[in-house]
């Protein structure tokens, strides 16, 4: 039994075949996942967040996997990032929890079975908000953050969450750049450090 009391998930993916520009061979899917979990901290302070944080590494990771799935498998990601909407009864920092338990969980199950575990920053978005609010999380390379060609964006919404007591927690990847991305920038084909960056 989880330490988390989760009231529903949702699963979605784009398929992305231009952008008003040459059709691509092969289309980009961008996918987004979310996990709407009651807040126990919701109209209160709590000093300590930390055994909340560890307890949300699982989610984390199943929502990864189930993500990546989608998605066609750890090696067809090339990017990704986080999003959290908590509701009105709860403050940001009840969100925060989610930078390191669900960034850690998408670097652990894309690093499966014996690849190298993704080390750039895991973009991320968070706000404060009710069912419906749209939230647009943040894209990056997954081995270099200086990629400019996966900087993008997903949408995260719920029509019905976060209630004022819930918050969702989101995941987000994408199979490739931005279609017909031409801004110059190190080229992901060029990255070479290996440091997260270049």
């Amino acid at each position: 039994m989880s330490s988390y009391d989760i009231r529903k998930t949702a699963l979605g993916v784009e398929t992305v075949w231009h952008e008003r520009g040459p059709r691509l061979e092969q289309p980009l899917l961008v996918g987004t996942v979310v996990a709407v979990i009651r807040n126990p901290f919701a109209g209160r302070y709590e000093p300590d967040l930390m055994p909340f944080q560890a307890s949300l590494r699982e989610l984390g990771r199943e929502l990864a996997s189930a993500l990546i799935a989608q998605l066609g498998g750890p090696a067809r990601i090339e990017a990704y990032g986080k999003g959290i909407i908590v509701g009105e009864d709860g403050e940001l920092e009840h969100g925060a929890v989610w930078h390191e338990a669900g960034g850690q969980g998408m670097r652990e199950v894309l690093g499966q079975p014996k690849g190298q575990q993704p080390k750039a920053i895991v973009p991320a978005a968070k706000t404060i908000g009710g069912p419906g609010t749209r939230l647009m999380v943040p894209l990056g390379h997954i081995h270099a953050a200086y990629v400019r060609s996966h900087f993008g964006t997903a949408e995260m919404t719920l029509w019905d969450a976060p209630r004022r007591d819930e918050i969702a927690l989101g995941l987000v990847m994408a199979t490739g750049g931005r279609p017909h991305a031409r801004i110059g920038g190190l080229a992901a084909s060029d990255i070479s450090v290996h440091d997260g960056q270049r």
